[in-house]
């Protein structure tokens, strides 16, 4: 028998158990954070200014909550509007990505170069906030339209190379030919082959995608001043700043206007309120997100 085999048999169960061991503390080390951030949104106002974060709440409080959800229907609504940008426009920024990515890829598409360029340019330069707003809101007239929260991420030019990348690594162009030989047009290859072979991808780029409109809040500031149309980010935002306006109005004038206000448990509450349905979301498409990630790095 190899010597060398039974040596690597018998060290094979300690370096498993190492590296059992630094997952496990690595995982710890990232949900430390979290925790600290779970248990303050649990723990009174002043106990936080006292005694700082703990792993535990010292004196338990709803405080941070109820201050968040004083009037429930303006939250609700937030969420709502939240939540139908998010659905709306990974939906169809999967599909004009995914059909961007797979036309892109294309080796009989005769200008997929000068269009790679454009999409690569504007990474680099853009013109700027002014002209944006000035397009979005005088020319395209989209002031107070969830269209505008939507229309911005629809074609994001990072996710448009990825999934090309991807589709490119996935699907064989051997797979293409055969396919139009066989009679298929350019959209059946899409939709039948391209999709089916790409979920991997997908599950990454929707993943981007989803948590660029759910952490927005940027849109509804520039775009909306409807109150009623405002994202959960912008309105979460518009509540901290209002408590520290009252504060800071107290201070000056020497009247406590703001010391009874929950400022931290109620920011800690806020983070849980927007981060608790996203983390929800991602076991879902975890095994997707991580094949997506690694596809094409090595080939055995």
């Amino acid at each position: 028998m190899d010597p060398m085999r039974i040596r690597d048999d018998k060290y094979t169960p300690l370096f498993q158990a190492a590296a059992y061991l630094f997952i496990t503390a690595a995982a710890l080390a990232c949900l430390f954070p979290f925790l600290l951030i779970l248990s303050a949104s649990f723990t009174q106002n002043e106990s936080i200014i006292r005694s700082g974060y703990h792993l535990l709440p010292l004196d338990f409080s709803l405080e941070g909550y109820k201050t968040v959800f004083r009037f429930p229907e303006q939250v609700l609504k937030a969420y709502g509007v939240t939540i139908f940008t998010t659905v709306t426009g990974t939906a169809l920024g999967l599909f004009l990505m995914t059909m961007a990515g797979y036309v892109l890829q294309r080796k009989d598409f005769k200008y997929r170069n000068v269009f790679s360029f454009y999409i690569y340019f504007t990474t680099l330069f853009g013109g700027g906030l002014v002209p944006w707003y000035i397009m979005m809101t005088k020319y395209l007239q989209l002031t107070d339209t969830y269209t505008a929260l939507i229309f911005p991420g629809l074609m994001t030019p990072f996710l448009i190379i990825l999934m090309k990348t991807f589709i490119r690594s996935a699907v064989p162009e051997e797979l293409f030919e055969s396919a139009k030989i066989d009679g298929a047009g350019d959209f059946t290859i899409y939709s039948r082959i391209v999709l089916q072979l790409s979920m991997p991808g997908i599950a990454t780029v929707g993943l981007f995608l989803a948590l660029h409109y759910w952490n927005d809040w940027f849109g509804s500031s520039l775009f909306i001043n409807d109150q009623s149309k405002y994202q959960l980010q912008f309105y979460l935002y518009n509540i901290v700043n209002a408590m520290q306006f009252i504060a800071q109005m107290g201070a000056g004038t020497g009247v406590s206007l703001g010391q009874d206000m929950p400022t931290e448990s109620t920011k800690m509450a806020m983070a849980i309120i927007v981060t608790g349905p996203i983390l929800f979301l991602y076991p879902f498409v975890q095994r997707y997100f991580v094949k997506g990630l690694t596809v094409g790095a090595v080939k055995g």
